[in-house]
């Protein structure tokens, strides 16, 4: 490590990320014009590297046979700092989520982090992950190695509110099928096997199992097969559910009792079944205390406060891949607030929010307040020691 004190890193970092905030929003602006779902990111993907690469950083495409996947290295030093860049949208409500914002945070925090890295003994690491909204990235990246030299992980998320961290819950993603046989819904009703009725009964039977939930069980879905026609006893229903618990061994608990319910819709009815599941488990997420304790004083020296989490109040209900990267090396995923109206994440009026002048401020904020994280990480002899003794 060099000779530079803590607050001369901070501000030529701080300084790094203002010469290119222009950029930054330009192309948060350009990703959130072009929404693309779940390993589709062709174009966002080709931004991000763009940018990172005209700033000198190695960059590699397609890492861990994912076509939307990338890394982007600056800097050789011992401590690997990941910053983790989402950038998927949402079917309909586009970037109702606001990844984009994610992405140009991730990319700033980088670019900050760069002017720092040899003098601090830093590696800056930018995993672009693919497929958050379901498609469980961070997961297949974590299993293929993206993440094994890498330290400790970081992104911000944006959200109505501020907070440290959300009760982050276990989660499993799969479309259910039931299978009967057409036919005449007046002539000969009683020649099908209603696969539509299947549903319904699963669905009544979920209703009545929400009683015995346990605080953070959730069970939510849509039907996106419901039949042809209404004269047509349907042959074919399916949908896409979510199955959510507070931890991996409470969604192991959980998810039986669910598929039951699916089975009994196809004993009641005479249809049969299957289960396609459609992305890794997420699991539930434990952020790094002594992180997160650095990531509030940084978004504190730049106006943010954490109102909801000193008051205790109960924390957002969320589910994200990158849970699964902290229970594998020390996480934070603070939310940091935007104006939203009374908008909550994944509603139109969200994804409208996201291209503000507020969001445009997350962008600085956000980015600024991981690369400071970043630098007191590196900076603080006990906190570095922690962080590097995971590869010894």
């Amino acid at each position: 490590m060099g000779s530079v004190s803590v607050q001369e890193a901070k501000e030529r970092g701080r300084v790094a990320l203002e010469g290119r905030l222009g950029d930054l929003v330009e192309l948060s602006h350009a990703i959130h014009a072009r929404p693309e779902t779940a390993f589709e990111e062709h174009y966002a993907a080709g931004r991000l590297t763009e940018i990172l690469s005209d700033q000198g950083m190695r960059v590699e495409s397609g890492i861990c046979d994912l076509p939307t996947a990338f890394s982007a290295r600056a800097g050789d030093g011992p401590l690997v700092v990941a910053l983790c860049a989402e950038y998927d949208a949402l079917p309909d409500v586009g970037h109702a989520c606001g990844h984009n914002i994610i992405a140009a945070s991730s990319v700033g925090a980088a670019l900050a982090l760069g002017a720092v890295a040899d003098d601090l003994g830093l590696t800056v690491l930018v995993l672009g992950t693919p497929a958050e909204e379901g498609g469980g990235g961070k997961v297949i990246m974590l299993e293929r190695g993206a993440f094994d030299d890498a330290h400790l992980a970081m992104m911000v998320h944006p959200w109505p509110s501020e907070w440290l961290t959300a009760d982050c819950l276990a989660v499993s993603h799969f479309d259910v099928h039931y299978r009967g046989k057409e036919a005449h819904a007046a002539a000969a009703p009683f020649e099908g096997i209603n696969a539509g009725d299947a549903m319904t009964v699963a669905q009544v039977a979920l209703g009545l199992l929400r009683q015995q939930f346990r605080p953070g069980d959730q069970v939510h879905g849509i039907v996106r097969d419901g039949g042809q026609a209404a004269n047509i006893i349907p042959a074919h229903v399916s949908g896409r559910f979510m199955c959510r618990a507070r931890t991996l061994d409470d969604l192991e608990v959980l998810e039986p009792k669910v598929r039951r319910c699916f089975e009994a819709g196809a004993l009641a009815s005479g249809s049969t079944l299957s289960f396609d599941y459609l992305a890794p488990t997420y699991s539930h997420m434990q952020a790094d205390p002594e992180l997160l304790a650095c990531y509030r004083a940084n978004a504190e020296a730049l106006g943010h406060r954490f109102g909801g989490d000193d008051a205790g109040r109960a924390l957002p209900m969320v589910s994200t891949d990158m849970a699964n990267v902290s229970l594998a090396l020390p996480t934070i995923h603070p939310l940091i607030a935007i104006e939203s109206n009374g908008a909550v994440n994944h509603q139109h009026e969200f994804a409208a929010a996201c291209v503000t002048p507020s969001a445009d401020a997350a962008v600085h904020d956000g980015a600024l307040a991981l690369a400071w994280t970043a630098i007191d990480a590196a900076s603080n002899p006990a906190l570095r020691d922690r962080l590097l003794a995971r590869s010894s």
